[in-house]
Order: structure tokens, then sequence, then C-alpha cells
């Protein structure tokens, strides 16, 4: 089959790669018919290439049809219609009863420390061949693919495996209340979707942040507050500003590790990712640092007593703390990887109805054929062509 392969720092390429197959009972295989390119595509493709091999096969944003079941994949059968998650959990054990599906003690990588699989993402997580591709090995079919009618366009449903369950948990753990006013730091898929659910969630004034004008515009067209960081001499200050002087009730960081502002991080994780490939990842394992320009304005954003909630990714681990403000700021703050079978039965209802509440069917500015992937993912990373969100289609 065909799928999109990592080969090296910044390059990826459409190859013939073995076809997937039951390998446990509780295993399905998908033929995909929609996968997308997510921004953590991004760090894979720039950043984390020191826990990648060439020919692993990515992506983590997937739907298709079931094509071959294990004996023990309970009521899931062939043909069934379906979503799959990013991450790969079991819906049985104590993390997963708890709603942390994200850390599945099923499937938690425990020779690297870290939590649940995910799909296409690096040897960190598993190294679980990913959904950019013809066909999908999905584990844990018993439970993880989300079965959605058998009618409607493929875009009503795709984003239910990361961006809409990734915004919707981005929104609820920064703790809306009615009338709040909701500050969204980063306006690529995941802050669009995060401006929308946040207001879904009771926010009476979202304001979004980026630098970018078709995100810009995209916000603007769904009655969202914008402040453009090209324009802005100091965002604390023009939060406050338009707060009464008191900053943002929440704030959600949307933006990550990629963030721009630090010349001298972006410059230590560069020389990181073309250090061979051992001590490369010793380093990002122990004294690596992020980016922090979006996270510590969120910092200096929200308003004293507030919460500050994460979806951005971040992979530091000696990433520097403005502690004494968070401190004597009273910050509360919640991250951490998306939960997404917690949240799925909920926002299947409403993509479901008649109205597209979030507009999922707006949100994809780039719809290609999977042999252009190499040529999507260098438009994507460089925001070219007012790209925001690309699905490809095998």
């Amino acid at each position: 089959m065909k799928a999109v392969t990592w080969q090296s720092h910044n390059s990826v390429e459409v190859t013939d790669v073995p076809d997937p197959r039951i390998e446990q009972p509780t295993d399905a295989i998908v033929r995909v018919t929609s996968t997308a390119i997510c921004g953590s595509d991004l760090h894979l493709y720039g950043v984390l290439g020191p826990f990648l091999s060439p020919g692993d096969v990515l992506g983590h944003e997937a739907m298709g049809v079931v094509e071959e079941v294990g004996p023990d994949t309970g009521d899931l059968k062939v043909g069934d219609r379906v979503v799959v998650p990013f991450n790969i959990s079991c819906g049985r054990c104590w993390m997963c009863e708890r709603g942390l599906q994200s850390q599945c003690e099923t499937t938690q990588v425990t020779e690297q420390g870290m939590g649940a699989s995910l799909f296409g993402f690096s040897s960190l997580y598993g190294s679980v061949p990913g959904g950019q591709a013809e066909y999908l090995r999905v584990p844990q079919a018993q439970y993880g693919p989300v079965r959605i009618p058998d009618t409607g366009p493929d875009q009503r449903y795709l984003y239910l495996s990361d961006v809409l369950p990734t915004a919707w948990q981005a929104a609820q753990y920064a703790e809306i209340g009615e009338g709040d006013t909701v500050l969204v730091l980063g306006l690529g898929p995941i802050g669009q979707m995060a401006t929308r659910s946040a207001k879904v969630q009771g926010a009476g004034r979202v304001i979004g942040v980026d630098r970018v004008d078709e995100r810009l515009a995209m916000a603007a067209a769904h009655d969202v507050e914008t402040l453009d960081l090209r324009t802005v001499e100091d965002l604390g200050d023009a939060v406050r500003d338009l707060t009464q002087g008191r900053g943002a009730d929440r704030v959600i960081d949307a933006v990550g590790m990629e963030a721009h502002g630090n010349p001298i991080a972006e410059t230590v994780i560069k020389a990181t990712t073309r250090t061979p490939k051992p001590l490369a990842r010793a380093a990002m394992k122990t004294v690596g640092i992020d980016r922090l320009e979006a996270l510590h304005s969120a910092i200096d954003c929200v308003r004293r007593g507030g919460t500050i909630s994460l979806s951005g990714v971040y992979g530091g681990m000696v990433s520097p703390m403005p502690l004494l403000t968070m401190f004597d700021k009273q910050v509360t703050m919640r991250m951490g990887q998306a939960n997404v079978r917690r949240w799925t039965d909920e926002l299947l209802e409403t993509v479901s109805r008649d109205e597209d509440v979030f507009d999922v069917e707006g949100l994809a500015t780039h719809h290609l054929p999977l042999a252009e992937a190499p040529e999507a993912y260098r438009t994507f990373r460089d925001k070219e062509d007012g790209c925001i969100k690309v699905v490809l289609q095998p």
C-alpha cells in the first residue's frame, strides 16, 4: 500500500509499505478514506526526528471503513464507517475508567516512561504505524473506533480523531464559567476549534491571538475578537486594556513548543535534531528546552486567580518557568494529551446535527491526494497559500 513515511529532518515521502494485517485478537483493519496533517505532525517533521526511523508511517487523524476484524473486537463489524482516535486505549483499565484514556495502562509505553500509545508518533509513543496511508491497523478496536453514520461528508466526522476532542478538552480544562473572557493563543486548527468550543461551553467573550492573516480572518468570521501579534507591542498590556486592567479569566495555549519569539531556544532545538540520534534522544529527554513565548504570554495575560489550559504540545525537560509570577497570581494550570474517547460521544451527537455547530466542514483549506503529501507538509509548515488545515485522500 501507499503511505506517508518519515525519511529525515523536514523530509517525508509517499512510499510502498507492507499492507497491515491482524496481529492481535483486538485488532481491526480500516481502509482509510480521509486523513489529515496535524500541527503535531510538524513536530515530527522538524523537531522530534531523533525518535523516528526512515520509513516510519506518519499520521494520527484518520477515518474510513472497517475491512477486517479480529475475534475480540466486540460488536465492531466489517463495513462499519469509523473515526479512529489518535490515542490507543483499551477502555477497561484503571486510567480509562477514570476518563484518562491518554494514560491507558494497557498501551502505556512504559519503556520510555510515556503515556498511552499513539498512532504515527515516534518511538516515544510506541512506533505504531499511522493513518496517512491507504490502510490502518487499529489496536484495541473493541473500544477505540468511533462508529459514525453511513452518510454525510468525511469532514463532518474526521476531526473527532483529534482536533475536536483536543479543542473541547482544552476548553473544559480551562474551567470556563458563564460569561467568562477566554483568550486563545494560536489560531491554527486546534485554536480555531478551541474558540468555538469555548463559546459552546459558555464563554461570554473570546479573543484569539495569531500573526497569520488567514487564521485571524477565519477566527473573525466566527465572531472572535482578534489580536494580531505583528501589531501589538506587548500582548499582556493589550489583553489587560481589553479587560479593565484585569486580564483574561481563562487562557488556552494552542501553540506549544513551536512558538515564535525565542531564537536561542530555536537554535538549541535545531542543533539537537542534527546530533547523532542516541545523543539527541538523551539530550531531549534530559536537557531539552522549548520555545516558551506562548506559555509565558499565557501566564502574563491570565488574570489573578485565573486558569491556563495547555493543549499545545511541549517536550522540554528543563524549560524555565516564572514560578514567582505563577504563585503570586494564584494561577491554575491544566494540560495533557486529549482523552479522545472521553469526549467523542457528546461531540458525535453535536456534529451529527443538521446544523454544522463547529463549522467543521469549513476548517480545511486544502484537500489533496495522498500522493501530494510531501508538498502539503511543506505548505502547511510554511503557512503558504493560506493553508490552515490539510486533508488527504488516499
